[in-house]
């Protein structure tokens, strides 16, 4: 239940972000809104606003949309034609090309800005906390034990270089696989020279086998800084274009077969993602809301008709012509970028389900 819950907020929040943004900019330039719903599906409650906009929460709580009057459907697929000359002044589709653009790009833009926002009060407010380079627990007959390593020593240089974080440490220590490792560390006041061989570990990350060292150790100590505002928000802005770029290089290492597809997940994963960084409190709940943010503006702003990026094709087709795509164009468009979309589900949710072994306990009670 703790599960579900965490999830539902998670994901109301987003999409209330991506479409409110869509709302806020079509009010801006004269579009009249019919229905702002969070989830599709029968409308569970709702009410209506003094413009005649339904806000409403659906049934099925995987999405949402705002339905613009003079569409056909929540999607924009397609226009009324019935409008007369003082409907057609509220009307989405008889907006000029710059305004819808606007209005399309406004939901995955609000989105980037959403996840900056949390990013910002996160660094400002709450602080990040990071580890410092002293033991906490030491595994038996493990190189730490080996070496005399003990629980609250604050390892201070490795090979002569300073240590200030265990980070550092880590990093170090993996790089060095069956290597020994001249650690200095601090003890009761005093400084000592030990002697350390980590092991090395053979194992596979995201589809390639690498070698690595491990010592056998925990962090045993951690402090929390927090930034000023101005610095914050240059942080957020580089942790939402670190996010963004990640993202964009996992995805084409799958394309390229570098990387295992089966890492995509879809909702059963952000489910169950929600609900274990919710049992660590609010920082990071809200730092895996602003990732999957970011996540969810990229997603929209792919060139796929259906989605807000597949729109703006279309639009920016339609400024080149000097008229929009035909009809018939058009709805083949929007069918095929449905095809894939709901491919894509399926294959993220084949994914999650083989990922918590239902596909492997179908197969033992058939056996």
């Amino acid at each position: 239940m703790e599960t579900l819950l965490a999830f539902l907020f998670v994901l109301s929040v987003l999409v209330f972000v991506h479409e409110y943004g869509h709302y806020w900019v079509a009010i801006k330039n004269g579009v009249k809104v019919e229905a702002f719903s969070i989830g599709f599906g029968p409308e569970l409650f709702g009410w209506k606003d003094k413009k005649g906009t339904r806000w409403k929460v659906s049934l099925i709580p995987l999405g949402g949309y705002v339905k613009m009057f003079g569409d056909m459907n929540p999607a924009s697929a397609g226009q009324r034609d019935d409008l007369n000359a003082e409907e057609e002044k509220y009307a989405f589709h008889h907006k000029g090309v710059g305004a819808r653009a606007a209005i399309v790009f406004a939901g995955p833009l609000a989105n980037f800005v959403f996840a900056i926002i949390v990013f910002t009060f996160l660094f400002a407010a709450v602080g990040q906390q990071r580890a410092l380079p002293v033991v906490g627990d030491v595994l038996e007959n493990s190189p730490a034990a080996s070496a005399g390593l003990l629980s609250d020593d604050q390892v201070i240089a490795i090979n002569g270089a300073t240590v200030e974080w265990f980070s550092e440490l880590s990093d170090i220590v993996r790089n060095h696989p069956a290597q020994t490792l001249a650690i200095t560390v601090l003890r009761d006041g005093q400084s000592l020279e030990l002697s350390v061989t980590p092991d090395s570990v053979t194992a596979d990350e995201n589809g390639v086998t690498q070698t690595f060292g491990r010592l056998g150790i925990t962090a045993g100590a951690f402090d929390t800084s927090r930034d000023g505002v101005i610095e914050a928000v240059g942080r957020a802005f580089e942790t939402a274009y670190s996010l963004t770029t990640q993202t964009f290089s996992a995805l084409g290492e799958m394309v390229s077969g570098d990387r295992d597809s089966s890492e995509l997940g879809g909702p059963i994963r952000i489910a169950q993602m929600s609900g274990q960084v919710a049992e660590g409190g609010l920082g990071p709940l809200l730092f895996f809301m602003g990732y999957l943010s970011i996540s969810l503006g990229l997603i929209n702003l792919m060139p796929v008709p259906v989605l807000d990026g597949g729109h703006l094709v279309f639009y920016a087709i339609e400024a080149i012509r000097g008229k929009p795509l035909g009809a018939k164009a058009q709805e083949y468009g929007f069918r095929i970028g449905a095809g894939l979309v709901f491919s894509l589900i399926i294959f993220a949710t084949w994914n999650d389900l083989t990922q918590l072994g239902v596909f492997s306990f179908l197969k033992g009670l058939a056996g």
